[in-house]
């Protein structure tokens, strides 16, 4: 029992700012990896648009401002939370595309997205912490 306990009082010592490193991390580097697929270059490949016409297709917005909307916000928002700019901004338009994806595209992988959106809404709820540009330019407070 002391042996738990001093397990937890040491995993308890583990600075947040390095969770919310992770937090910041891993999430954004799923979203710049899928939108690195769609893109050749600075270019939209043909494929993107089919996909999002055929594969991805929305109910209410057409593949053809669909396609480069979503690969703008995977390139965008990942960027702005792996530089830690405005950062729960960026998380909750994550989180937004998270449920897009859930609801409309693959909803059999609510697992994946779950934790996709966990991460996200730690952030958006911790914040980026210390090591961000949002703290380092005032938009966060100071604490832990």
């Amino acid at each position: 029992m002391r042996a738990l306990i001093r397990l937890n009082a040491a995993l308890a010592r583990v600075p947040l700012d390095l969770v919310r490193i992770a937090l910041r991390l891993f999430p954004a580097f799923v979203f710049l990896q899928s939108g690195r697929t769609k893109v050749e270059g600075v270019t939209i490949k043909p494929s993107t648009y089919y996909l999002f016409e055929h594969d991805y297709a929305l109910p209410l917005i057409p593949p053809e401002i669909a396609a480069p909307l979503a690969t703008s916000a995977e390139h965008l928002l990942p960027a702005l939370m792996i530089l830690g700019l405005f950062t729960r901004v960026a998380a909750l338009g994550l989180i937004g595309m998270t449920a897009v994806i859930e609801i409309f595209v693959y909803p059999e992988a609510w697992i994946t997205h779950g934790l996709w959106a966990s991460a996200l809404l730690a952030l958006v709820v911790l914040g980026p912490g210390r090591l961000s540009l949002d703290r380092a330019l005032g938009f966060e407070p100071g604490g832990r």
